[in-house]
């Protein structure tokens, strides 16, 4: 079952989810791998007008692995969620704990980890969509992200485009001639862009280019120009689109990008990533949607969201998503709209081991001035033992698809929802996630 729903590399945890990392360089199609470069640290060079599209930015962030929506966002008021996790439940914000959660609306607490997403929570900017997910009860880390990724739950298994690449499908570009709509970080493009028109993958934006020595590059690249200038389309267009690719980013030092704000981005992986995001929205070169992943979140032993595993992954998404919400708001970019999600939420019961398994319902973050944020949204179901699903897990009483079709048709101006999430059944409800 899980080998029909290929996708993108995780890090620690179960073995199913350890395997994704050893799959994931097999999945690359003959497409991604003629396509497979994407921009780094750009700084500004224009080649849209300022009001060329009324459409934001996409940047969508998956928490590969399974995030704990319990220890994200701590549902401190319920009594029961102290009964259930003797040991991995944060403190209540009046405790005196040096754990303590910071008190968000009266009921639900931000982890210690999480700190730095108070800024953007408090200035209306950050709402977090509590108790949310994919109805699909699958507890296979292969086959919820599958899900997720495509936008349908149990779709067919031939549907292998994903929800933001057929966003791109049924919109024209916000710049005609531009060589890049949107750019997965990553080894191979993640499943959630599958099928955009001119979508990239870039393992290492960083280093982009050609392999070999730099000072050769100018050479290499005339060569295969000469080399494909007979062939057929879409092979010579393709080539041709990925020299004119090189040549546009062989212009941009891509140290060179200063972020504004003050903002400070992390030295790691995800930090950096969202600091080419950054640069690459304000380049203005046409790109319309990122993806980014962060993995390490299959916490089934040790997890320990106060000062261990669980929580230098947590501190690793603040702090990165919160240079990102500096650096933008220090130039004025209003037109970026990010999103996180996970495949399944944790189980609400603690296991022997000191950390959670599999569970249901999740959590998702949408950051953003368009947001109407700085509180939480919930329709919240309880975690007393009959309000759980199956007898213990959290349950979805928010469908994600909600959040994201109010994104696609009020923020990225498309009204063709009923292709970007093409289940029948599904009939989208407004939370009012958007201002307006």
């Amino acid at each position: 079952m899980a080998d029909r729903y290929p996708t993108a590399p995780a890090q620690d945890g179960c073995k199913e989810y350890k395997a994704l990392s050893r799959r994931h360089f097999l999945s690359l199609s003959a497409a991604t791998l003629v396509t497979a470069l994407g921009p780094a640290w750009l700084p500004r060079v224009v080649l849209a007008d300022e009001d060329d599209s009324e459409r934001d930015v996409m940047v969508s962030i998956f928490l590969r692995g399974g995030a704990d929506s319990l220890s994200l966002c701590v549902p401190f008021a319920e009594a029961d969620y102290y009964k259930l996790r003797p040991t991995l439940a944060l403190p209540r914000p009046d405790s005196g704990s040096p754990f303590a959660v910071s008190d968000l609306d009266g009921f639900f607490g931000l982890s210690p980890a999480l700190m730095p997403l108070l800024e953007p929570y408090q200035a209306g900017d950050l709402l977090f969509v509590h108790a949310c997910g994919s109805n699909d009860p699958t507890r296979s880390h292969f086959d919820a992200m599958y899900f997720m990724e495509v936008g349908q739950p149990q779709p067919p298994a031939s549907l292998a485009t994903g929800w933001l690449g057929r966003h791109l499908q049924t919109t024209a570009p916000t710049l005609q001639d531009g060589l890049i709509r949107a750019v997965g970080i990553n080894h191979s493009l993640q499943r959630t862009l599958i099928g955009g028109p001119r979508s990239v993958a870039a393992p290492e934006p960083a280093n982009y280019g050609l392999d070999g020595d730099p000072d050769s590059s100018a050479e290499r690249l005339a060569a295969i120009e000469v080399m494909y200038a007979a062939a057929e389309d879409p092979l010579r267009l393709n080539a041709r689109n990925t020299i004119r690719t090189i040549e546009l980013l062989q212009q941009i030092g891509f140290d060179s990008y200063q972020p504004a704000g003050g903002a400070i981005y992390p030295e790691d992986e995800f930090g950096q990533a969202l600091r080419s995001t950054a640069a690459l929205i304000k380049a203005q070169v046409g790109v319309e949607a990122i993806a980014i992943d962060l993995g390490g979140w299959d916490t089934h032993e040790m997890q320990a969201p106060q000062e261990g595993l669980m929580a230098l992954v947590m501190r690793s998404l603040a702090e990165g998503l919160a240079a990102f919400y500096r650096d933008l708001e220090g130039d004025s970019v209003g037109n970026v709209i990010t999103t996180t999600m996970s495949e399944f939420g944790r189980n609400a019961i603690e296991n022997g081991s000191l950390g959670t398994d599999h569970g249901h319902g999740g959590l998702m973050m949408v950051l953003g001035k368009s947001v109407a944020g700085g509180r939480v949204l919930t329709r919240w179901p309880g975690l007393a033992p009959d309000q759980l699903y199956e007898g213990q897990d959290l349950k979805v009483t928010i469908d994600y698809r909600d959040v994201l079709t109010e994104i696609v048709t009020k923020r990225l101006r498309n009204p063709d929802f009923r292709n970007v999430f093409p289940d029948a059944n599904y009939q989208p409800i407004d939370h009012g996630v958007i201002t307006g």
